[in-house]
């Protein structure tokens, strides 16, 4: 499909003088398809949250509620090596009409999965029709939207997938990019707000924030379907966690394995791990079709072969698995601002029994947290479901005042219920 692009690139005063950005080829990041905007061959940026260039998003690409929308590529951290930078993409939203006095309050956006492939981008692709009624509910209440894509989707190399360090790094950075892009536009008035693995996102950037960007002005949290986990929990009450995979739909299951492997696992060493030495034949038209294909299609395309994770794999990876979850793991949850969390007890994709307990460590923790159960909403309807609470969470950690903490009614969710509709 054709798409408009009207470029604008800002001023060279953003970059320091020296070798542009170098990627080395990766066969298994999924990288390719898209546009030369996600490609940034100028000088490596000085520090992380500088905005690179800009451009305008073509409509079937916005958002229906907003009143301009713009792509984004900014800089941000390297999660593994903090001396090192990389291109992040992403888009901004803003509101119709124009900012109030001091600017529109941001919302800071992360995403739930796409998959791994460059394609995945969310800047680069429709939003799906649930993502559009949401995000365009906020901006219709009057908040802009910055809404990362992550490292590794849209622009060069591996996604770390789930890694939340790596996530929540890129969620600050898009804020911190687009205050400097838009002033006057914005407010450094900011919450994180994400489903799924955007939870995770959302969550781990309102974590790092104290530390790595103090600058910014975060106020909450707002996570649904969240995807976390953490071994520090200080002695929180804590319920067995059934097997990994226990979506009615199994067929699909290896197909959120196969990103695990080329996001979470490979993630941590990209030139050192590679698929061919641990992916079965059996998995091989898999893995080659998560180049290219996004999440939707590729556990279709799963089921299609009815390949079961059990045979994924040619060689165990559990050494492996150690090193990547510990570093995905949060090393703890001690976070200094509120958080609202909603979980649909018909979720089968992210387990009700694994967010509980993840919520328990953060009441353990000594965090606000204002916890919400909905009968019979799933991993996907939890989302719009969830605006019956998070709206006035939200109104009042901008203007810092109080929320409820419910650490103390907080109950395990119960068997998994039957899903609504």
């Amino acid at each position: 499909m054709l798409r408009t692009r009207l470029s604008c690139l800002l001023a060279a005063a953003a970059m320091v003088a020296g070798p542009a950005l170098a990627q080395p080829a990766d066969p298994w990041a999924g990288d390719g398809g898209v546009t030369p905007f996600y490609r940034w061959t100028g000088a490596a940026p000085a520090l992380p949250g500088m905005m690179l260039r800009r451009e305008t998003l073509p409509a079937e690409d916005a958002l229906a509620g907003a009143g301009r929308a713009e792509r984004i590529l900014y800089s941000s951290t390297d999660w593994l090596d903090a001396k090192k930078m990389v291109t992040v993409s992403g888009a901004v939203f803003f509101p119709k009409g124009a900012p109030p006095a001091g600017g529109w309050p941001v919302i800071a956006w992360a995403h739930g999965t796409t998959g791994v492939a460059d394609v995945c981008a969310p800047s680069f692709v429709p939003r799906s029709e649930r993502d559009q009624q949401y995000l365009s509910a906020w901006l219709e209440a009057g908040y802009a939207i910055v809404a990362t894509d992550y490292a590794g989707l849209g622009t060069p190399g591996p996604h770390p997938y789930l890694q939340s360090r790596s996530e929540g790094l890129a969620v600050l950075d898009s804020v911190r990019a687009v205050l400097k892009a838009y002033p006057g536009q914005l407010a450094n008035k900011v919450v994180t707000m994400g489903q799924s693995q955007g939870s995770g996102a959302a969550l781990a950037a309102a974590y790092w924030a104290p530390a790595y960007a103090p600058d910014l002005k975060i106020k909450g949290t707002v996570a649904t379907g969240v995807v976390a986990h953490t071994n520090n929990t200080r002695g929180a009450p804590q319920e067995e966690v059934p097997s990994l995979y226990t979506d009615r739909d199994a067929g699909g299951n290896a197909a959120y394995e196969i990103l695990y492997f080329l996001g979470t696992v490979r993630s941590i060493d990209p030139q050192g791990i590679r698929a061919e030495d641990y992916i079965a034949q059996a998995g091989q038209p898999l893995l080659e079709k998560a180049q290219t294909t996004c999440m939707g299609g590729l556990r279709t395309f799963a089921r299609e072969i009815a390949l079961p994770v059990s045979k994924l794999y040619s060689r165990p990876i559990d050494a492996l698995e150690a090193r990547a979850d510990a570093l995905s793991d949060f090393p703890d949850v001690k976070i200094p601002t509120p958080v609202f969390v909603g979980t649909g007890l018909a979720d089968s994709d992210a387990q009700t029994v694994s967010q509980y307990n993840f919520v328990s460590a953060m009441c353990a923790a000594g965090n606000t947290v204002e916890w919400r159960y909905y009968p019979h909403a799933t991993h996907g309807s939890a989302v719009m479901r969830s605006r019956a609470d998070s709206p006035a969470f939200v109104e009042k950690v901008l203007h810092d005042k109080p929320v409820a903490n419910l650490c103390s009614s907080l109950v395990p969710p119960g068997p998994l219920q039957d899903p609504e509709g």
